[in-house]
């Protein structure tokens, strides 16, 4: 975990991201979260995903074992 604070958010990244390519794997997301933010663990990219997809933002479906889709569905509001 990076013990400097992005002025970013990593959930911004993502989302912005996911405009750009559409649906990608988890994996590939995570490469591009590591480029941008250091060493991105599973465990953060994970959290992350939660929230976006609890806030209906994004899908996150099963490919195959240990391989999963993510889908962007909806644009962020700001309330």
């Amino acid at each position: 975990m990076n013990k400097i604070w992005s002025p970013r958010p990593m959930s911004l990244a993502i989302v912005e991201f996911m405009e750009k390519k559409g649906s990608v794997t988890d994996t590939d997301l995570q490469k591009e979260l590591n480029s941008n933010f250091g060493e991105t663990s599973f465990r953060e990219l994970n959290r992350e995903l939660m929230k976006l997809e609890l806030a209906g933002i994004l899908r996150v479906s099963r490919l195959t074992k240990g391989k999963r889709l993510v889908e962007l569905i909806g644009k962020p509001t700001i309330n």
